[in-house]
């Protein structure tokens, strides 16, 4: 048995550790948390001084048992979760639980998974720190507190089954106003004057007027005078600049350029950067300092200088802006600067070369530029254009990187051709195009990420969680709006004439953008009206300092959660008894059968369109949004139109066609069959031609691919990916094969795999009452009975299992039919 115990909270990061470690060091984990607050009950005594109760979960009762049989083994149990407030608390929860002894319990961080850092760790290990113990407390307490209360009152005022969220709720407060200020947002219109000029040497450059025409007259009055008119370089400006590099990555900066540059969601980047983390390729990942160490700093240096020359490299040293950030650690960088790169897998492979790139461009000496202004006048007009080049003369950090941007309209300016002051120019086109302000863009996720950290809310390990949330609630969700069309005119000077086209252009897209759901919007308003000091910026900001200030030991966690709860209780009380249902309702117009109401609003299921009212002694009818429909867009018309589903579109082989909508959607009937319609697809849009398309799609997909066992086999693809079926058995066809082009051998060694593993499961078949005793996860088994599975205790000795037995266990399980007695 090992003398020293170490106890981290990843099986990686303890495989990694492992291989640095002696012979007398066991490395186990704790697999994250092993003890937290309670699912079904708030967990925290508000009538006293707010002490929660942590309980482990049966999940975890195994790990933990078998954490404390080894610990009680040791003679040394080494914590070594990660160094920020959560593995602080992990580590606590560890000593708590397992009931370790203070004199042979030891605390070790490190911010990288590497020989000399675990080593170094060891020798300097410390005690568990309260002080950030506490701050994880106190987020964690005030957070189920707000989600706790919050949510009985969204379900009793809005609709069931909603929650709310401290920071998730301000998070999505920030893409619903973002919304409505673009759908506020009136575009104005302005002509935009480019040319095309050429040099005494035929060289062609574009230059523009700075500012805008406000009128289509104006423009062409401009370019008409134009014909005639003469155009000389009037002042010609060359002037060296430089570009610095940007800080190495910290936990925000890496969501934002691996968004930008990779393409990656945030929860993707830290998943990613975990794994390369834990493999001890990377530095810790959740960091808002932008340090290096000076190890890191000479390692860098000695790259540079071997690979691009001692002229590109420049120390330096960056200072992290954000208060409350952790200067003792360090920004986000590669263990081992002399690898460029790393072969893991494809995405981790990506974001690995995105660091190393940028903590080396950190170090490196500046680009050099020399930028060009040159000023083109006429003797027709007053008009001054601009043309501005750009030449670089010394790449510096450029060699290596450049850091992204979230403006997507970002020209980059050109060389320019050698030219001189006075030298006549010709045009060879004069453009005025007609352009459209631009309301604020839509937040991506690093948008959104990048605006959090600028409000001070949120914390790094809490960027990709909230924004994962979110989604998940349903509050928010990625765009699939292509836009629409809009015309803009373009007039063109050329060969002495004036020419008018009329060009179109897509406006207005959301796709990959995050937009608020209906149900968002109604939740966002509810809780901003009646919540407006927790859904306020200021004050998730200034809880976000406190947290701070408890870590550094200057305010008491409990002093803080008491002053919060009085005021915020008292309101949650008040709201629940006193405030109106939210519904989100909206008057669209009148029903011209009934002389009924039309409103939109969210319903039980969603939203929906409602004819008539709650009280009339008919009830209203329903029906609910299609597509990409919203409660905020919908017309009358449209609105009406879903009241005429189902419908008859027509017959096809003889069997009538029909377009309704149901449960899980709109679809089609047809020959007493099911097709549904693409998602987001109209079925007030849908005509024949359509319908036959989707039909026979459906067949070719549900015809059979071929035949096993005289039984045949068809493929698809479901909610957890592609699979075939055979003999009403599903069966997962993994990544090995080529699901596209699946040979007969293929299926059938597919279909025998899947038979072999049901005989490997099968314990008892009691075929004359249809039930059977499978193997189940964990060493477990379950007797089954059609839909109904029982799960055996574990002192069930299996092989004695009668079917008497069995019998008795699913009939215990079957559930009673519900007799109703009739009103008299």
């Amino acid at each position: 048995m090992a003398k020293n115990l170490v106890i981290v909270e990843s099986p990686a990061k303890a495989k990694t550790i492992e291989k640095f470690l002696g012979k007398d060091f066991q490395v186990e984990s704790s697999y994250g948390h092993i003890a937290d607050l309670p699912s079904k009950e708030l967990g925290v005594n508000v009538d006293g001084d707010f002490k929660p109760k942590y309980i482990v979960s049966s999940d975890k009762k195994a790990i933990v048992k078998k954490l404390k049989d080894l610990a009680k083994k040791a003679d040394t149990v080494w914590l070594a979760s990660d160094e920020d407030r959560e593995g602080e608390a992990i580590a606590w929860h560890l000593a708590e639980q397992l009931k370790l002894k203070d004199e042979n319990t030891k605390r070790i961080v490190f911010h990288e998974i590497t020989k000399k850092a675990i080593l170094r760790a060891v020798e300097n290990p410390r005690d568990i720190n309260y002080n950030l113990v506490n701050a994880q407390q106190a987020r964690r307490i005030l957070d189920r507190l707000v989600g706790y209360e919050l949510s009985p009152v969204l379900w009793r005022k809005v609709k069931g089954g909603l929650s709310a969220g401290r920071v998730q709720s301000v998070a999505v407060r920030l893409i619903v106003e973002r919304e409505r200020e673009i759908e506020a947002f009136t575009p104005v219109a302005s002509y935009r004057i480019d040319a095309l000029f050429i040099n005494d040497a035929g060289k062609k450059f574009k230059a523009k007027i700075a500012k805008n025409f406000s009128s289509k007259e104006e423009a062409e009055t401009f370019l008409n005078s134009c014909i005639e008119g003469t155009f000389t370089i009037a002042d010609l400006q060359k002037k060296p600049a430089k570009k610095t590099p940007a800080a190495p990555f910290t936990t925000s900066t890496l969501q934002q350029e691996a968004s930008r540059k990779l393409g990656f969601p945030v929860a993707k980047t830290m998943m990613m950067a975990q794994r390369l983390y834990e493999a001890g390729l990377i530095t810790y990942m959740r960091t808002d300092s932008v340090n290096l160490s000076e190890d890191a700093k000479n390692a860098a240096k000695e790259e540079i200088s071997n690979y691009y020359g001692a002229e590109y490299s420049k120390p330096r040293n960056y200072s992290t802006k954000s208060k409350g950030a952790q200067e003792a650690h360090e920004a986000i960088r590669p263990t081992d600067m002399s690898k460029h790169d790393v072969a893991v897998d494809y995405d981790q492979d990506r974001l690995y070369s995105l660091i190393w790139k940028r903590t080396l461009a950190s170090q490196m000496s500046d680009a050099q530029l020399e930028r060009t202004v040159v000023k083109i006048e006429n003797d027709a007009n007053d008009k001054v254009f601009v043309a501005n080049g750009e030449v670089i003369t010394f790449e510096g950090f450029l060699k290596v990187y450049l850091e992204g941007t979230d403006n997507e309209e970002e020209e980059q300016a050109g060389m320019l051709p050698k030219m001189n002051v006075g030298e006549t120019l010709e045009y060879d086109a004069i453009t005025a195009s007609e352009r459209y302000t631009r309301p604020l863009a839509r937040f991506t996720e690093a948008s959104l990420v990048k605006r959090l950290e600028e409000l001070g809310i949120g914390r790094p390990s809490t960027y990709a969680p909230t924004i994962s949330t979110i989604q998940r609630r349903q509050y928010v969700e990625k765009g699939t709006v292509e836009g629409k069309d809009r015309n803009y005119v373009k007039l063109s000077l050329e060969a002495g004439k004036v020419h008018e086209t009329l060009l179109t252009e897509k406006v207005g897209s959301d796709k990959g953008k995050l937009v608020p759901t209906d149900i968002g919007n109604v939740v966002n308003d509810f809780l901003v009206k009646n919540f407006d000091a927790i859904l306020d910026f200021g004050f998730t900001a200034k809880v976000e300092n406190e947290f701070d200030e408890i870590a550094s030991g200057k305010e008491d966690w409990t002093a803080m959660i008491k002053d919060f709860y009085k005021d915020f209780h008292v309101t949650v009380e008040d709201v629940a008894a006193n405030a109106e249902r939210a519904s989100g309702q909206r008057l669209l117009g009148i029903d011209p059968e009934s002389g009924k109401n039309v409103y939109v609003r969210l319903g039980r299921y969603g939203a929906m369109v409602q004819i008539g009212e709650a009280t009339d002694e008919e009830k209203p009818k329903f029906a609910s949004l299609q597509g990409d429909q919203t409660m905020g867009s919908i017309t009358y018309e449209e609105a009406m139109d879903l009241f005429k589903l189902p419908k008859s579109i027509g017959t096809y082989e003889d069997n009538e066609v029909v377009v309704a909508n149901g449960r899980f959607g709109p679809y089609i009937k047809f020959d007493g069959k099911y097709v549904s319609l693409d998602k987001g697809e109209n079925p007030m849009a849908v005509d024949m031609d359509r319908a036959i398309a989707l039909i026979e799609a459906k067949r070719k997909a549900d015809a059979p691919i071929g035949y096993y066992e005289e039984m045949p086999i068809q493929k698809g693809v479901g909610r957890f990916g592609p699979f075939i079926k055979w003999n009403s058995i599903f069966i997962n066809v993994n990544k090995k094969y080529d699901f596209d082009n699946l040979t007969q051998e293929d299926l059938e060694t597919l279909i025998e795999e899947k038979k072999q593993k049901e005989r490997d499961k099968l314990i008892h078949n009691f075929e004359d009452v249809g039930i059977r005793v499978e193997k189940a996860r964990w060493g477990r088994f379950n007797v089954i009975k059609g839909k109904i599975k029982v799960e055996l205790p574990k002192t069930t000795d299996i092989e004695k299992l009668t079917q008497e037995e069995a019998e008795k266990m699913i009939a215990a399980k079957t559930p009673k039919k519900k007799v109703r007695k009739k009103k008299k």
